[in-house]
């Protein structure tokens, strides 16, 4: 069994792998001015949120900021989920406008490998996951129990 301070040491080294891939992927997404539409703010306010809630969390291990927290990552898993639902939905619908003819295994591939990159948002599932996990983790300061 681990001892209390190598568990205090990974859960912070976990907390920081979560925070250098929200930043990292909030950093990509302005860079790739993804913000043109309603639609696409919708990760980059989950991320913002990610991190504010995750900092929040992370100094004052509150069960407000446990709950926030828990509540951003569970939308970040369900942002996830319904961009890569949006990117493909996109890129079938070019690939009907632009090559009509397509079908079956042929368009499945061509909408796979389009314009938007299908798979990308799903990135923020494994991110909402870790979090959830952390979350879990992390023992709140005792002055609650009282």
């Amino acid at each position: 069994m681990p001892s209390s301070a190598t568990s205090d040491r990974l859960r912070v080294r976990l907390l920081l792998i979560l925070a250098l891939a929200v930043f990292g992927t909030l950093a990509e997404l302005l860079l790739l001015e993804h913000y043109e539409g309603w639609r696409q703010w919708l990760p980059l306010g989950g991320l913002f949120l990610a991190a504010a809630s995750g900092a929040w969390f992370a100094l004052a291990r509150s069960t407000a900021a446990r709950a926030a927290f828990q509540s951003v990552m569970c939308a970040l898993v369900l942002l996830g989920v319904a961009g890569v639902i949006l990117h493909w939905r996109g890129n079938l619908e070019f690939e009907r406008e632009i090559s009509p003819e397509l079908a079956s295994w042929a368009l499945w591939r061509e909408v796979a490998s389009g314009a938007t990159p299908v798979l990308a948002p799903g990135s923020l599932i494994p991110f909402g996951l870790l979090g959830l996990l952390v979350a879990r983790m992390f023992p709140l300061h005792s002055y609650e129990d009282s």
